[in-house]
C-alpha cells in the first residue's frame, strides 16, 4: 500500500524566511562599523563600497525573505513581528550614523528626524492596535517610501566615496552622489509623513471605537 506524505512547511524561527531576516539584523553592525571607521577612525574611502554591498544585499534579504515565506507557506508569527523591527533598526541606524559622520546635516536632519518620529508612531500604534486584534495593512505608498529611503541610504552611504568616483570622470559635477541621497531622503520624507497621517487615520478610528464601547 502507497502511503502518500506531504511536506509540512517549516514555520519555526530556523526556517529560511527567517533566517534571512536575522542576517538582515547581523548586517547592522557591519554597515556602522565601516562608516565609523571610515569617518571616524579614517580609513579608506573603500569602506564605504562595503557598506553599500552589505547593505544592499540586506535590502534583497527583505524582499527574499517575504518572497520565500509566500511561496513555501512558512508565513509565520515570529517572522511578521520580526521582519518590520529589522527594516527598522537597519534604516534607523544607518541614519544615525550618517548623522554622525555629517554626510547629512542641516535640513536633512529633520527628515531624517521626521522619519524616526514616524517609525515609532507607527510602531506604537500597532502594538496596541494588536492587543484589540486590529490589523493596520502595509500600503502601496508605504511600500514606495520603503524603496526610496532605501535607495537615499544607499547613495549616503556611498557618500564621498561615490562623489570621488564621479569627480574622477567629471570634475565639474560635484558631489553629486550625496546630493542624490539627501534630496532622497528629504523627498522620502514627504512620503513618510502623509503615510504615518494615513496609518494614524486609520488607527484612531479603530481607538475611537474602543473607547466608547
Amino acid at each position: 500500500m502507497n502511503i502518500a506524505t506531504t511536506r509540512v512547511p517549516s514555520k519555526t524561527s530556523t526556517s529560511l524566511p527567517n533566517i534571512l531576516t536575522y542576517t538582515r539584523i547581523a548586517a547592522i553592525p557591519v554597515v556602522v562599523g565601516c562608516i565609523y571607521a571610515q569617518s571616524v577612525w579614517m580609513y579608506p574611502l573603500w569602506l564605504r563600497w562595503v557598506a553599500v554591498a552589505v547593505f544592499i544585499a540586506a535590502g534583497i534579504t527583505d524582499y527574499l525573505d517575504g518572497h520565500f515565506a509566500r511561496i513555501w507557506n512558512q508565513q509565520s508569527a515570529f517572522g511578521r513581528m520580526l521582519d518590520p523591527i529589522a527594516d527598522k533598526l537597519l534604516v534607523a541606524s544607518c541614519l544615525l550614523m550618517l548623522a554622525a559622520d555629517s554626510t547629512i546635516q542641516n535640513w536633512s536632519l529633520w527628515a531624517a528626524i521626521v522619519i524616526l518620529c514616524r517609525e515609532i508612531l507607527v510602531s506604537g500604534l500597532r502594538e496596541y492596535l494588536a492587543a484589540l486584534r486590529v490589523s493596520v495593512p502595509v500600503t502601496k505608498v508605504a511600500k514606495w517610501k520603503t524603496t526610496m529611503q532605501l535607495v537615499a541610504i544607499g547613495f549616503l552611504l556611498a557618500g564621498e566615496a561615490g562623489d570621488a568616483a564621479v569627480a574622477q570622470i567629471s570634475t565639474a559635477v560635484g558631489p553629486i552622489v550625496s546630493g542624490i541621497g539627501v534630496w532622497l531622503l528629504g523627498l522620502s520624507a514627504v512620503f513618510t509623513i502623509y503615510t504615518g497621517y494615513d496609518y494614524f487615520r486609520a488607527g484612531i478610528h479603530h481607538l475611537i471605537e474602543a473607547d466608547s464601547r
